[in-house]
């Protein structure tokens, strides 16, 4: 099997990134009342910009596939916006935009209104993803970049951790 090209985001390229998400948020008319972390990469840049913003963060955990912890969570989140409250999910990239797509099919059918309601903020985001995403640090298109990105968080797995991550969806990078 082909392996990807490992491309670290350093801790002052991901500070960078959470300096932009921060920049664009405040010169948008739209403000969030929670940010939501999606867990797993979310969890981290969500964190960050939460003490950027100033604003109070929750999370969901889509990576563990528990649903106590996501799909439940994500019910809830949805009967929030529809109270009125307004969600800026946060995630590391929009790759193929299964993850971002998935949010918001779950709180569209749980109830949650439309684009007002909720939105998304991501570091990277893919221009060629199935998803749309409101705010983003930087773009790449993945008919050009291929190669597998290690946040800094990420870092301290081992390489073996990191390429089972990869490989559970290669084609992001093929």
């Amino acid at each position: 099997m082909e392996r990807p090209i490992l491309t670290p985001v350093t801790m002052e390229a991901f500070l960078r990134q959470i300096d932009a998400l921060a920049q664009r948020l405040a010169a948008s008319a739209w403000r969030p009342d929670y940010l939501v972390g999606i867990g797993r990469g979310g969890l981290v840049p969500a964190t960050y910009l939460s003490h950027a913003t100033g604003l109070a963060m929750l999370s969901v955990d889509m990576s563990a596939k528990l649903p106590d912890f996501g799909e439940a969570l994500l019910t809830r989140l949805a009967e929030r916006a529809a109270a009125g409250a307004r969600l800026l999910f946060v995630d590391d990239i929009n790759d193929s935009g299964r993850t971002i797509n998935h949010v918001r099919h779950v709180l569209t059918q749980a109830g949650a209104p439309p684009s007002e309601a909720m939105r998304f903020a991501v570091l990277m985001d893919n221009v060629r993803s199935g998803a749309s995403v409101d705010y983003r640090a930087e773009t790449i298109d993945r008919a050009v970049t291929k190669d597998w990105f290690v946040f800094p968080w990420e870092a301290v797995a081992s390489r073996e951790t990191i390429l089972a991550d990869w490989g559970d969806v290669p084609e992001r990078t093929r």
